[in-house]
């Protein structure tokens, strides 16, 4: 089975159009068609390993062809998302780590630099790299 294969099978297994596993993966619906098509580009690591998660696969099914499609039960409880919703205890930072993992990638790094901005306000330092000396 071909990379394209396996990745339209994913889609499908998941029940997702490629435009919802675009924006799963943070992608135009067109990026997805291209992975599927018999001579089309091949996604980065990143957007298979996305990819791999929106759809409930494993990454090295997706990528290499081996092992199981499916995830087992183990290895998903092992998996790095079961273990964060795990040991996050505090109902805001879960709602937060979920929105962050929800976003389309491009929207990642600047929801990261809000949070770091009102967290170094909420504490009365200022960003900038002068240790606030230099007030704005």
């Amino acid at each position: 089975m071909t990379p394209q294969q396996r990745i339209r099978l994913a889609r499908r297994h998941a029940g997702m159009s490629q435009s919802a596993l675009g924006r799963a993966v943070g992608v135009q619906r067109s990026a997805v068609s291209h992975w599927e098509a018999s001579l089309g580009k091949s996604p980065s690591a990143n957007h298979l390993r996305e990819a791999a998660l929106a759809t409930g696969v494993q990454f090295e099914w997706l990528a290499t062809g081996r092992g199981r499609m499916t995830l087992t039960e183990d290895i998903a409880m092992d998996s790095v998302a079961a273990a964060d919703a795990m040991l996050i205890d505090d109902p805001l930072e879960l709602r937060l780590l979920e929105a962050f993992r929800e976003a389309p990638m491009l929207a990642r790094a600047p929801l990261v630099e809000i949070a770091e901005q009102l967290a170094s306000q909420r504490i009365g330092r200022r960003s900038g790299g002068d240790g606030g000396r230099n007030p704005r």
